[in-house]
């Protein structure tokens, strides 16, 4: 099933429009590029200020609700241009394993921080005493650097 929808997505215009021009594919994997960079940066801003290495005047939850913004931003776009990407070679994706390291990766961190990091962060999180916050930074920056790598071994594939 989903190997059909790599073919089809390969073959339409958009797919081959990327694949075709000489100049798309580096113009959007360099927007992807920057957008993963702001995404790693505004995640471990955060993360260190959960491990108490910086930042330390001010509340972790106010580092994160600062970042938040560029967080989600460059998430939306780091998704689009990733999947601009994809279209481009869908086929070769779904036969790849770095491609579902990073997507299990990727999929895996969202979630995480969306959820288990967003409550440790919370303005009034006080019960995640400094063992918590310390572990959930230590996943969070171990999630998101294996999204990374996965995207940086696509291409030795």
């Amino acid at each position: 099933m989903f190997l059909t929808f790599c073919t089809w997505i390969e073959n339409s215009p958009f797919g081959w429009a990327i694949r075709d021009s000489k100049w798309l594919f580096p113009a959007i994997e360099s927007v992807h590029l920057v957008a993963l960079a702001i995404i790693a940066g505004t995640v471990l801003i955060v993360d260190i200020s959960l491990l108490g290495w910086g930042l330390r005047r001010q509340d972790p939850s106010q580092v994160a609700a600062d970042a938040r913004p560029w967080m989600v931003g460059s998430l939306v776009v780091m998704l689009l241009s990733g999947f601009a990407l994809f279209s481009s070679e869908a086929t070769k994706c779904y036969g790849n394993p770095a491609f579902w390291f990073k997507m299990t990766f990727l999929a895996t961190a969202i979630l995480y921080t969306f959820t288990l990091r967003s409550a440790v962060v919370r303005p009034k999180a006080r019960a995640w005493g400094p063992v918590w916050r310390k572990a959930a930074a230590i996943v969070s920056m171990t999630l998101w650097t294996g999204v990374g790598i996965g995207g940086r071994a696509i291409g030795f594939y």
